[in-house]
């Protein structure tokens, strides 16, 4: 048995998230979709994180769900049920995390592998990673709320010829389908997610935090998520953040924000 399986490291308002089960190419047991949720949702409410990077151990991102626990935790309708929510929950701890969420991807990338990284902020890959949605081929429907993460990440007609084909799509596909931001060399991979990463961190968070907001808001066009996001944009105004980015530019320097 892995020990482990999620590894949590920070420096610097980076929140890293690495799951490492590389010799099962990083599958997801239920136990590690609950986890997953948790530490999400804890890191997303700490003051310090500013971004989350989440990736792989190894060569892969994810395969997605452990498909050998189907038949013990998945095999009758209310067990599946059950399973399902586990995920869910686990999706919506990404999506909905105040901080920006990175997903780094790395080689394979499907199934529930392929719902976290949708409902992730940013996605950036190397040239090697392939994509799938291969639910088609096991008889089970994805959660609803991930199929629209992927709708919103690769767009209608990817998300169809994914989910209706269960076909793999290389990483220039998933680029061009809008769902990853870019491609980056192997050798340059681990410096550009912190680049990426680090710039987050540095900038200012309430507006960062201001702006996912808004833009989760304009995707979901909900009452709720419109009044949180002018909420957060209103809390910008008399921050402490926003005083220090005035002076910082008056005076030709660089900005140290607090998240006041």
């Amino acid at each position: 048995m892995e020990t482990e399986p999620l590894l949590v490291s920070t420096a610097d308002g980076v929140a890293t998230i690495v799951i490492s089960r590389p010799a099962r190419k990083n599958a997801i047991t239920q136990a590690m979709w609950v986890d997953l949720a948790q530490r999400v949702n804890e890191l997303g409410a700490d003051d310090g994180t500013r971004v989350i990077v989440l990736r792989g151990a190894g060569a892969d991102f994810s395969a997605g769900a452990d498909i050998s626990e189907f038949d013990s935790l998945r095999g009758t309708a209310e067990s599946a049920r059950a399973y399902e929510a586990t995920n869910s929950a686990a999706f919506a701890a990404l999506r909905n995390c105040l901080v920006p969420v990175v997903a780094a991807i790395r080689g394979i990338c499907f199934g529930g592998g392929f719902g976290i990284a949708a409902a992730c902020d940013l996605r950036i890959a190397t040239d090697d990673a392939q994509f799938a949605v291969p639910v088609a081929r096991l008889g089970l429907a994805y959660p609803q709320d991930a199929m629209a993460d992927i709708v919103w990440a690769a767009g209608e007609q990817t998300a169809r010829y994914l989910a209706y084909t269960a076909g793999r799509i290389d990483a220039q596909a998933a680029l061009s389908a809008g769902f990853l931001l870019e491609i980056v060399e192997a050798e340059r991979f681990d410096a550009r997610i912190a680049d990426i990463a680090g710039t987050i961190a540095r900038n200012a968070p309430l507006s960062v935090r201001a702006s996912k907001a808004a833009i989760r808001s304009a995707l979901s066009h909900e009452a709720g998520e419109v009044a949180l996001a002018q909420q957060f944009g209103d809390a910008t105004f008399l921050s402490e953040d926003y005083a220090e980015g005035r002076a910082a530019f008056s005076n030709r320097r660089t900005p140290v924000f607090k998240g006041r």
